[in-house]
């Protein structure tokens, strides 16, 4: 625990930092460190710490006990009846020797354990993430035995309360010192903690009870999710221990980059070349939409890096109703082979403009070339 960054500052937020500011500052940083972008060596590490600040900080509960009690959290795996595992942020033992463990309570070795939580990480194309789409995934987990039904003993057979700790999971050492009498417990010795002996063990699971499978999964992703978006499948993940219920499987979402479109937000943004004659004279011009090819009026006079707004034509909204826009950023685009004839007309162009056209000088051409540039 003492090794451990405080959460706000791994995000790089204040601790006053709204929910959205939260989120934002995760999505960023997991985008920045995810392995299958970022090929450093620690990015993996990062990004796990990134993940887990946010599992805390983007919870309002688990956000309150940490502002209060930091990463030792006393309240850390109690549960709805009391202390279910809980060590007292690693105080256990102490309180065993003094109080003889009378301060949490004994846990249940026999008592069903909900499962692990998986994460998976789906990448899908730019216009999947757009319109939505369904997958079959295929994960590696451990679910309960299908031979034994999760009790780890040979069928026909039943697990043996321990004749040591009588079901307890626990041993108790007593000790006389000059402060008292010390009562210190461990996790019994003869059956591991488990409270239970199998004396003939399930030919399949080897008496763990449980078993690897690869399961195949049906995802729906739904329309206008973006990069680093999460999705939770309730009960996918590992399954539970003694009739447990099983975890959660997370959906990662990767979105591929698309050669035209770009996005931010829902909203999507390209650029399209004009040549100087349409720039200039006014055009109407075909272009490009997420679902079709649209009309778009160039006015006279456009000038380049000039936005034109096409209303509705962006990202489904993932919550709410409605669509973003598009923007299309017009680039007046220089020409670069000209036959005489075409140099002659813009020279007399330029000269009814009042343009000196001395080629060796500065041609009307270079300059507008550094114009383009920003020169």
């Amino acid at each position: 625990m003492a090794d451990k960054r405080d959460y706000y500052e791994v995000l790089g937020v204040g601790k006053n930092a709204s929910d959205d500011e939260i989120k934002k500052a995760y999505r960023k940083l997991a985008r920045q460190y995810h392995p299958d972008v970022n090929k450093a060596a620690d990015a993996e590490a990062k990004f796990k710490e990134v993940k887990e600040a946010y599992d805390v900080l983007s919870d309002g509960q688990k956000r309150a006990r940490y502002d209060q009690f930091g990463h030792v959290d006393p309240n850390q795996g109690m549960g709805s009846g009391g202390f279910s595992g809980g060590d007292f942020g690693g105080f256990g033992d102490i309180f065993d020797m003094f109080f003889g463990g009378g301060g949490g309570g004994r846990r249940d070795p026999n008592a069903p354990q909900r499962g692990n939580d998986l994460q998976y990480t789906m990448t899908i194309e730019f216009k999947e993430a757009v319109f939505g789409v369904e997958r079959d995934i295929t994960i590696p987990r451990t679910e309960s035995c299908d031979t034994c039904h999760g009790s780890g003993a040979k069928p026909g057979t039943h697990p043996e309360t321990c004749s040591v700790c009588h079901g307890t999971g626990q041993q108790e050492v007593v000790q006389n010192t000059p402060f008292g009498r010390m009562v210190n417990r461990r996790a019994c010795s003869n059956c591991g903690g488990r409270g239970k002996i199998i004396k003939e063990k399930c030919p399949t699971c080897s008496g763990s009870g449980q078993v690897k499978k690869q399961r195949k999964i049906h995802v729906r992703i739904p329309a206008g999710v973006d990069d680093g978006a999460q999705l939770r499948m309730s009960g996918e993940g590992e399954g539970g221990l003694r009739g447990g219920p099983a975890g959660d499987l997370y959906i990662v979402i990767r979105v591929k980059s698309h050669d035209f479109f770009e996005r931010e937000g829902d909203d999507i943004y390209c650029e399209v070349p004009l040549t100087f004659a349409q720039a200039a004279l006014g055009d109407e011009i075909e272009i490009p939409t997420l679902t079709e090819k649209v009309k778009l009026k160039i006015p006279a006079g456009t000038q380049t890096g000039t936005y034109f707004r096409l209303k509705g034509k962006g990202v489904p909204k993932l919550r709410g109703v409605g669509q973003g826009d598009q923007h299309v950023k017009v680039v007046v685009v220089t020409p670069s082979r000209l036959s005489d004839e075409q140099k002659e007309l813009l020279r007399q162009f330029a000269a009814h403009d009042g343009e000196h056209t001395h080629e060796h000088e500065q041609s009307f051409f270079d300059r507008m070339k550094r114009a383009f540039r920003g020169d």
